[in-house]
């Protein structure tokens, strides 16, 4: 990327950001005559062959990484470096020269060129809410307009297409191999509540098919500010019958380490739903191993938590039977792991 700064995502002030690789270059051989997409295939083939062994027995599942995070949108919220804070509704990324190009491509085939420069230049910044951009206001007139549906179903397209590409090339390299492919999506939650979603909008968030591997299933619609609008209930909600109806397996993940027990009663609830086997989910990815896990009160929370996910119908005392057991048993291990990290 030093010498093409253009293979990264770009925003309007022209920041870039070096996570992922802009999907703007899928189809083109910028990396020494191969695409992107042909590099990704060839590091999931060789990691085919070098586990080998182990695909189908020890390993099952292959989460495919698809963006920044390994998650299926654009970096529109780029924390780590200060440049958003949430709530903000993030920035659209779509400004270096490949995704301007498609852009304008786009735009003079709807017959409107003019619409090929560049994103809403009404959208605000990276810390700005829904109202603060003439875009993505409530009545509509940005984002509803003939010029906003045009952009979002250009830019949401292209997010489809690279998930497409991607999860084609996966498919190929690890057929026969007894895996299953998951896909990672955020669980963009802030503004949920408001018409136009507008940090969904901005990173498009989308579903895929595969197992669909779904974040914040731990968080709680009261945990939040209430002015930020933030609905991550519904939203798992949403996401969760939309799977069902398309026949797509469900796996969650929680979007902020916690250790808590209201949030791993929230994953218990959601993992486990009552209903049959169609609403259980699939998998569940728990973030994250680190000294804090290893505190005592917090590891006894944590086995008893395990054990509800795997045991669904047991009662909450055999739970903490088995809990005090493998507690007791695993105490002087996770002694040593905590003082390691």
């Amino acid at each position: 990327m030093e010498k093409e700064p253009n293979l990264a995502y770009t925003d309007q002030w022209g920041r870039r950001n070096y996570e992922y690789v802009s999907l703007g270059c899928d189809d083109l051989p910028l990396l020494k005559g191969r695409t992107p997409v042909q590099c990704y295939a060839d590091f999931m083939r060789s990691f085919r062959n070098r586990f080998a062994a182990m695909l189908g027995s020890t390993i099952v599942e292959i989460q495919v990484g698809m963006g920044p995070a390994g998650e299926l949108r654009y970096p529109s919220y780029p924390e780590l470096d200060g440049t958003w804070k949430f709530p903000g509704i993030g920035a659209f990324q779509c400004y270096d020269r490949f995704m301007l190009a498609s852009l304008r491509a786009s735009a003079i085939s709807a017959g409107h060129p003019e619409w090929g420069h560049g994103g809403p230049s009404d959208a605000a910044g990276y810390n700005s809410w829904p109202e603060d951009a003439p875009f993505f206001r409530h009545d509509g007139a940005g984002w509803h307009s003939a010029y906003g549906d045009f952009f979002l179903s250009w830019y949401s397209g292209l997010l489809l297409q690279h998930g497409d590409k991607v999860l084609s090339a996966a498919a190929a390299v690890f057929h026969g191999t007894g895996t299953k492919i998951s896909v990672k999506v955020a669980g963009i939650h802030w503004h949920y509540g408001t018409r136009s979603h507008a940090a969904e909008l901005t990173a498009d968030d989308w579903a895929a098919r595969a197992v669909l591997n779904f974040t914040c299933v731990e968080m709680k619609n009261s945990e939040h500010p209430t002015d930020a609008m933030c609905r991550p209930e519904e939203l798992v909600t949403q996401v969760a019958t939309s799977a069902r109806a398309a026949g797509v397996m469900l796996a969650g993940e929680n979007a902020l380490p916690r250790y808590d027990e209201g949030a791993f009663e929230k994953i218990v609830g959601m993992a486990t739903a009552a209903g049959g086997e169609q609403e259980r989910m699939h998998s569940f990815t728990y973030l994250r191993m680190g000294p804090d896990l290893f505190q005592e009160e917090k590891w006894r929370r944590f086995v008893a938590f395990v054990g509800r996910m795997r045991e669904e119908g047991w009662s909450r005392e055999e739970v903490e039977m088995e809990t005090e057991g493998i507690v007791q048993i695993t105490s002087p291990l996770i002694q040593e792991a905590a003082l390691a990290l």
